[in-house]
């Protein structure tokens, strides 16, 4: 296992600059400044979770079309009206996001995209801007109520907090946790992994196995219920390996490995068909089509090659 395994969309190189947040004066200057730079979001579907949430309208931004692309960023005096959230700074200029209710427009030099489409083409700067960018527009405008009485919220501290008009408590941007894990064992000498389909995706298409973390569980126990439930696969040793946002709308995804010991009751429907794979046996089969692999945005393309040991080709 020698390959790289920091997922795609963990990549950022802009200083978040949590410490003017709530300092009205930076912010107004930031704004004021021509050479502050705001990405412009066509506002999406905050609310789907899983394969709902990837057929889901997603929010897209303006990439170039060029060999090389990038985010359209604009200045703040040609931003249109939305809210507003401060992504960071470089130390030289400020970020911001800005969620319009406007669709964008292609244009000769760039056209809309979404996360999942551009988020592992962009460089780590792009990609870290966009990707909080995502994540703070989905929180707002799915937090638009406040969860103890219901009355309206308004956005504080540039969109990282939202302030119940009633009461006055404070909401803070959260993120629900979730396990994502590639089970392997040995079996005749010889190390395989497990993949499963979804019934809901195309019959070739195989990942890794995932799930959300129950109330009161670790993320270890998360690992052992999750493979149990949907592969009917009894595991041990969860070993953590990295993290990637998942902001569709709003999960942290969590990887780890663990070494499937046995079998037992197979008790949830997620996965229509589960499948063995050696690294030979993996490697044809992709090539050949038969196998599609998850997109190199995903934490899962992360979890599978790093387990490979090398790129794969294709992916969906």
């Amino acid at each position: 296992m020698e390959t790289e395994a920091t997922p795609l969309l963990a990549r950022s190189t802009v200083d978040p600059v949590g410490h003017r947040r709530g300092d009205d004066d930076w912010l107004a200057a930031a704004w004021a400044d021509p050479a502050t730079r705001v990405l412009v979001l066509e506002g999406g579907e905050p609310g789907s979770y899983g394969w709902q949430a990837l057929m889901a309208k997603q929010s897209r931004a303006l990439v170039t079309t060029g060999q090389t692309r990038e985010l359209v960023l604009v200045d703040p005096h040609h931003a249109p009206p939305g809210e507003r959230y401060l992504l960071g700074s470089d130390g030289e200029r400020a970020y911001f996001a800005v969620r319009s209710h406007q669709e964008l427009a292609a244009n000769p030099v760039a056209e809309p995209a979404s996360l999942r489409e551009v988020g592992a083409i962009l460089s780590d700067h792009d990609t870290g801007l966009f990707t909080r960018a995502i994540a703070l527009a989905n929180w707002n405008a799915s937090h638009g109520f406040c969860p103890r009485c219901g009355s309206r919220t308004r956005i504080e501290k540039a969109g990282h907090v939202r302030v119940c008009e009633e009461e006055g408590t404070e909401q803070y941007p959260r993120m629900d946790p979730a396990v994502i894990m590639l089970v392997h064992r040995e079996r005749d000498g010889r190390e395989e992994c497990l993949l499963g389909n979804n019934p809901h995706w195309d019959a070739r298409r195989f990942s890794v196995l995932a799930g959300f973390v129950d109330a009161g569980e670790s993320l270890e126990a998360a690992v052992i219920r999750e493979v149990a439930e949907e592969a009917g696969v009894v595991v041990e040793s969860p070993r953590y390996l990295t993290s990637q946002p998942w902001p569709f709308p709003r999960s942290l995804m969590m990887g780890y490995t663990a070494r499937a010991v046995g079998e037992t009751e197979r008790t949830d429907d997620e996965i229509a068909e589960t499948r063995w794979f050696t690294r030979a046996a993996l490697a044809e089969a992709v090539h050949a089509e038969e196998v599609v692999l998850p997109g190199r945005v995903s934490i899962a393309r992360t979890l599978i090659e790093h387990w490979y040991g090398a790129e794969l080709p294709g992916g969906w």
